[in-house]
């Protein structure tokens, strides 16, 4: 039958129905702040946003959003390629490429759809595509759709990388090579300038995907390469507007002119409306602040240590480096699930992922820290962590 294929999932739905807990699609049914609300019907902090520099509630994306709908309306209601182009896409557009200082960009109605619609259409039959092995669904998705021939290397490591492409010989030249600024479920930043270094020695075009690291890394917040000093060496800048920019959205910038031609051959550009106007104006907003307010991403670190360091004290399991995304490594799936539920019931919201989302067999209780977070609430945070150690221990 058709439907069988989802019998699995449906039996991991039955059972977490009957243990009472809902951490997929936990629904929010108010937000009191960048860093507060409510879910499930209990008022909790919210460790799993990615709301990494709390923007989302800044009064002044917020008016200008309220502005933008006044003034253009509440949609487009067509793709970029029809009726769906407003002046203030270009201007987004623009500010984009001028933080990568680049020529071109090109702004997608989904971080998703960004980066998907790249790999999809930068590379075809009789390419490759050469990406991290722990790289996101949506790198995935684009790299099978393209039709390119698919090779994996193994996760943040230059040398393996290295040794793929030396054993790709003349198809380099015809070679997309793809990587993440910091990667979603552990938190770990790519090693860019040992990868630049290679991309530069044996040729191909590079694609690195910043969408955790902008606004996180760089003097601006252009993200993982340019903080690397190596974004010169970068042919395709791709992020979204879902995460430190607090709204949604995705975007490419580069320096290849061809980036016209493109645009107007990705379908995940073509076939969908554009992002609606108050949208792109809360997300210029954001940007702007991005760049011209470095106390945030201050703000931000200061937070992830604190977070990082009190639960490696606690003595749990997580990744080798503090980062904005701090997940708790567990083996036991079922413990995963009843520490979640225990999180909540304390008042903590953290994102709950297991296999095949993680990136290995184990599941992950994967916190994303907020320059808007107090001191305050991560020692709330790490109480509420600090009680599952005592309670596994009694």
């Amino acid at each position: 039958m058709l439907l069988d294929k989802f019998e699995p999932m449906s039996r991991v739905q039955a059972e977490l129905a009957a243990l009472g807990i809902k951490p997929f699609g936990a629904v929010t049914e108010q937000l009191l702040s960048a860093t507060e609300g409510v879910v499930e019907g209990r008022r909790v902090i919210l460790a799993g946003t990615n709301n990494y520099l709390g923007l989302s509630f800044d009064p002044r994306c917020i008016a200008a959003a309220q502005a933008a709908a006044a003034r253009w309306g509440t949609g487009t209601t067509g793709s970029r390629m029809a009726n769906g182009t407003f002046a203030e896409h270009l201007a987004l557009e623009a500010e984009l490429a001028d933080l990568y200082r680049v020529p071109h960009a090109m702004v997608f109605t989904t971080g998703y759809a960004a980066t998907q619609g790249m790999c999809a259409t930068l590379a075809g039959p009789g390419d490759v595509i050469l990406l991290d092995a722990d790289s996101h669904a949506s790198i995935y998705g684009g790299a099978q759709l393209s039709g390119a021939e698919v090779i994996r290397f193994k996760h943040s490591d230059p040398a393996d990388l290295e040794k793929r492409l030396r054993r790709l010989g003349e198809r380099v030249a015809n070679t997309l090579i793809v990587v993440e600024g910091i990667y979603s479920m552990l938190g770990d930043t790519a090693p860019m300038r040992e990868i630049a270094a290679i991309k530069q020695e044996y040729g191909g075009l590079l694609l690195v995907d910043e969408a955790h690291s902008l606004g996180v890394l760089g003097d601006q917040g252009e993200g993982a390469a340019v903080a690397a000093g190596v974004g010169a060496a970068v042919d395709f800048f791709v992020g979204t507007f879902s995460k430190s920019l607090g709204a949604t959205g995705g975007f490419c910038a580069t320096p290849h002119a061809e980036l016209e031609a493109i645009r107007f051959s990705t379908r995940a550009y073509i076939f969908t409306a554009s992002a609606s106007p108050s949208v792109v104006a809360s997300t210029r907003a954001a940007l702007a602040i991005m760049r011209a307010e470095p106390e945030l991403r201050t703000r931000l670190w200061d937070n992830a240590r604190q977070l990082y360091d009190g639960l490696k004290a606690l003595g749990f399991r997580v990744g080798p480096n503090p980062s904005p995304v701090i997940a708790v490594t567990l083996t036991d799936r079922d413990q995963a699930f009843a520490w979640w539920r225990r999180l909540l019931e304390a008042g903590v919201y953290v994102n709950m992922v297991v296999p095949p989302a993680s990136p290995s067999g184990d599941s992950l209780l994967r916190c994303s820290i907020s320059a808007a977070h107090s001191r305050a609430q991560i020692e709330q945070m790490l109480a509420a962590f600090a009680a599952l150690r005592t309670d596994a221990a009694g």
